[in-house]
């Protein structure tokens, strides 16, 4: 099922065997939509009730069938309201810099003199897919909530694509992951 608010998306999905049973309200295909709204939209646009449901993202070229396999598992047996994909930060966020006034500083300055090893692994989204269960989901209104679990994937396996610079690192990604050359 793909959820859009363009014909020309929505004919593309039917060609390769996606529904389309409504299109987006224009106010859930705004660029200030949540993705829990647009899922409560589509979700509560269906007679049919569903146990579990999965929102895939579709800038996201590395997607495996393995990830929301493993998605699933951890949803399922670890009694999740949600689980998704994230990468680890290639470096302590807690060593982050911020500038102000032209000078810069540390955003955390308790952290300046810590060794960047002894600081906790932090993670972020992946931004590929959320596997939730419907009933838990709609009833804390959002996706990450009280109960969600994490696969962690690798930096390879993933490539939010915003722009042309993330298009790019994916091809990049892509030769390199496929043993290709220039």
């Amino acid at each position: 099922m793909v959820s859009t608010d363009d014909a020309e998306i929505a004919e593309i999905a039917t060609k390769y065997g996606a529904k389309i049973p409504f299109m987006r309200s224009n106010e859930k295909a705004s660029d200030f939509a949540t993705t829990f709204e647009v899922i409560q939209e589509v979700i509560n646009s269906y007679t049919t009730k569903f146990e579990y449901a999965c929102c895939i993202y579709p800038c996201n070229p590395f997607l495996t069938t393995e990830s929301l396999s493993n998605a699933f598992e951890v949803l399922t047996k670890n009694k999740k309201n949600t689980v998704f994909p994230v990468i680890e930060y290639s470096y302590p966020i807690q060593r982050a810099l911020q500038i102000n006034n032209n000078n810069i500083s540390f955003a955390q300055p308790e952290f300046a003199l810590t060794r960047s090893q002894d600081l906790p692994k932090r993670y972020h989204d992946a931004g590929q897919f959320y596997f939730f269960n419907v009933e838990k989901v709609m009833e804390e209104q959002r996706i990450i909530g009280d109960s969600t679990g994490a696969i962690i994937i690798s930096e390879m396996d993933a490539q939010d694509i915003d722009n042309e610079n993330d298009w790019k690192l994916a091809e990049l990604k892509y030769q390199l992951k496929n043993g290709i050359s220039k």
